[in-house]
């Protein structure tokens, strides 16, 4: 019998900033808790991403107790955060195509931010996760939100997807790019002992104590090219999954999560279940 297990856990505390390891996290409904709370936004009100500015792979944000941040980055010194008040003002930003209510964090984020980017930015924060932002209704049931991920609480990966992957690359014309490491699709749940791409006729699964839905693949974009310890950019594994795992205009690799009535914690060696 194959035996599957978790074998990562990661949490993004600024969306696209640099991952954070950890060996626990509670599930809360709209992700694990401290995922992809904050976010940047630009003078138009608009999220910030590794898309536009692959230096933010370069920047790092821990979680301090209470919810706030130290922030580090090349060339600056490190800054503290606050969780912004309780009562704080809120005002849309817009995040891809839709809109979502958050709160700002405050002047000297800003300009610290400002200064590293060199542009005007804002860092923002998700005060009010279980009901600022649904999730798309072709996926979701009544009620269900997320935090300012792309769109769903949980990305999954699975190791053996991506060893697949990597032979892929190595045999096609750029094998200098490969191997990639895990890091270039920012998962939050790496699971080891599936088949590749098994993943891809699951419905449910159960992580430890808490039950999931496996809402979608996840469709991969330009983030996937940067090089998360330098911020370089190649053409993997974009030209890869678009010759062997392209389904429409979209190249994918993973699979979008959401927790299934049930919230916990998950560990590192929880055992991973197939449910359907």
């Amino acid at each position: 019998m194959i035996s599957l297990t978790l074998s990562a856990l990661n949490v993004h505390p600024v969306k696209s900033l640099r991952a954070v390891g950890v060996r626990e996290a509670v599930v809360e409904p709209w992700g694990l808790a401290g995922d992809r709370r904050w976010m940047l936004v630009d003078a138009d009100d608009t999220a910030v991403t590794q898309r536009e500015h692959a230096r933010l792979a370069l920047v790092g944000a821990l979680m301090l107790p209470g919810g706030g941040l130290r922030l580090s980055a090349p060339g600056l010194p490190d800054l503290e955060v606050a969780v912004p008040p309780a009562g704080a003002e809120a005002f849309g930003v817009r995040l891809f195509s839709g809109k979502v209510d958050v709160v700002a964090a405050g002047p000297s984020a800003d300009a610290w931010f400002g200064a590293y980017l060199g542009e005007p930015v804002r860092l923002v924060f998700l005060d009010e996760p279980a009901v600022r932002r649904p999730i798309d209704p072709a996926f979701a049931r009544p009620g269900e939100t997320v935090s300012l991920a792309d769109g769903y609480p949980l990305l999954l990966t699975s190791s053996s997807s991506l060893d697949a992957l990597n032979a892929l690359i190595a045999a096609g014309d750029r094998p200098g790019e490969g191997p990639l490491p895990m890091n270039r699709f920012r998962p939050n749940a790496v699971v080891d002992g599936a088949p590749a791409w098994a993943e891809d006729g699951w419905r449910r699964v159960r992580i430890g104590e808490v039950d999931f839905r496996v809402a979608k693949p996840c469709a991969r974009c330009v983030v996937t090219t940067t090089d998360q310890a330098t911020a370089a950019r190649g053409k993997e594994p974009l030209r890869t999954l678009g010759l062997h795992r392209r389904v429409g205009s979209r190249l994918l690799f993973g699979q979008n999560l959401v927790p299934e009535g049930s919230t916990g914690t998950l560990r590192v060696g929880d055992p991973f279940t197939v449910l359907e």
